[in-house]
């Protein structure tokens, strides 16, 4: 029989409730935390959100706490913060990327001070570029990653609120180009998946540059995807072209293959002729696109949805599909 966890009763909760302070948060959490329960925990860090609100005090008190914290009880500090509207403050914001930046903190710390920043509506010209920085140091390991993520976020809640991305996109595009670490370079090409502007032509050079000439699969197959949504459509598709042409893994070529049609559409049809001509391998992916738009279909989804897979390209978390 299924046993569903169930938090349990604590004494005292009520009270605590009624009278709660910053201090007497702070006790209860380190004992929540101190028995393993992580019912109250949770429950404690929505409180703690509360708490906060819109107190720019409070949420730069919260940030002294998590300085000297480590484990879930740092956790709990910065995902508290990062929920409260105070985290908005100019002087909370730029607290939490000074934070992200402090060589002697430890850099768990520090990905927990970035991590809370990708709420944020904008990001200023200057701290776009501070974020890259971080993102594109190679002795931070994940906190790099952390800090590309946040680019990220934050451009894509930009962009769904006033339609702005490029500031953001034309640092992590170079992020992507020139990251000594895969992961990073990886997703600096993936955070646009998540709001799908429109690339434009300005963007085009590095990407050619990526699909032709990057070390790693995913990261080719990337480059392939950004050019698949595009205002220029017919100029990715040469890009796509002669990166096809010059090829050899199946998968990126699947990749190309796929992406050229999200760029495309039905114009896309004759040049993947040539591509099964020049690798039989996609013979029957021509085929099957054909006949899906020769079918009345034209919305990429659908044709996508309508689409059998013949190759043994695995998706793993992160790759472009």
């Amino acid at each position: 029989m299924e046993q569903i966890p169930m938090p349990g009763c604590w004494d005292g909760l009520h009270a605590f409730d009624a009278a709660v302070s910053m201090d007497s948060f702070r006790k209860a959490l380190t004992t929540a935390i101190g028995n393993g329960d992580r019912y109250l925990a949770a429950y404690l860090q929505e409180r703690l959100t509360e708490l906060v609100g819109n107190d720019a005090t409070r949420a730069l008190q919260v940030l002294e706490w998590a300085k000297g914290a480590s484990g879930p009880e740092l956790g709990i500090y910065m995902d508290a913060l990062k929920a409260a509207p105070a985290v908005h403050a100019p002087q909370v914001a730029q607290s939490l990327l000074k934070l992200g930046e402090d060589p002697g903190a430890p850099l768990q710390t520090r990905s927990a001070a970035l991590d809370a920043l990708e709420t944020q509506r904008k990001l200023a010209p200057g701290d776009i570029q501070r974020l890259k920085k971080l993102a594109l140091d190679e002795t931070l390991d994940s906190t790099a990653w952390v800090a590309t993520r946040t680019l990220g976020r934050v451009m894509k809640e930009d962009y769904e609120r006033t339609g702005t991305f490029e500031p953001y996109w034309k640092e992590l595009l170079d992020i992507g180009g020139t990251s000594d670490d895969m992961a990073v370079r990886l997703l600096a090409l993936e955070m646009p998946s998540y709001s799908n502007p429109v690339i434009g032509a300005e963007s085009f050079d590095s990407l050619k540059r990526i699909l032709s000439s990057d070390r790693e699969r995913d990261v080719r197959e990337m480059a392939a995807f950004r050019l698949g949504v595009t205002s220029e459509p017919e100029k990715a598709m040469e890009i796509l072209r002669a990166a096809f042409l010059a090829e050899h893994d199946l998968c990126v070529r699947w990749a190309i293959f796929r992406f050229a049609v999200r760029a495309g559409g039905d114009k896309a049809l004759p040049m993947l002729e040539q591509f099964a001509a020049k690798d039989p391998r996609f013979t029957q992916d021509y085929l099957e696109f054909q006949a899906l738009y020769a079918s009345g279909t034209v919305d990429f989804a659908r044709i996508w949805l309508g689409k059998r897979e013949h190759h043994n390209c695995l998706v793993e978390e992160g790759a472009p599909h």
